[in-house]
């Protein structure tokens, strides 16, 4: 057996055991589906200082997210709206889900978050939704924030 099959390294050094606790857990959920044949997508998304994000809009499959900087302002259907900080992290199931928000929660700094997102096959990562279909489905969000 060589050294690298025991362990060892190439150079000669041995390998610590350190590894195993240099490591933390951010998330650890178990999505109600994951579309058959999915494809896996991860990006980097930034928002300007007070962008409202993308429009209302759904997944195809399960998304999982960290804030690297800033903080989005994140909403799902039947899920009060929060504020998620750098640091922290958020998931959506996907699928039917209506995902209202992903703003900047922040008018003076920027805000950016990393996006592993499963897709069905052949249909789109993302799709906006029309006016008529959320009017439809308005009984459905959760109660706004009272403004003022």
């Amino acid at each position: 057996m060589s050294d690298r099959e025991s362990g060892g390294r190439a150079d000669g050094r041995s390998r610590s055991e350190v590894w195993k606790t240099q490591l933390r857990t951010l998330q650890d959920v178990r999505p109600p589906f994951v579309p058959e044949g999915a494809s896996a997508m991860t990006i980097v998304v930034w928002r300007d200082p007070g962008d409202p994000g993308a429009p209302p809009h759904r997944h195809s499959g399960p998304a999982f997210g960290y804030v690297t900087e800033g903080a989005v302002l994140f909403e799902l259907e039947g899920e009060p709206e929060r504020v998620i900080k750098a640091g922290e992290t958020f998931w959506e199931p996907g699928g039917d889900v209506i995902h209202y928000q992903d703003g900047n929660a922040l008018s003076d700094g920027r805000t950016e978050f990393i996006v592993t997102m499963l897709c069905a096959p052949g249909q789109p990562m993302l799709t906006v939704v029309d006016e008529e279909e959320l009017a439809q489905r308005a009984g459905l969000r959760a109660p706004r924030p009272a403004s003022g």
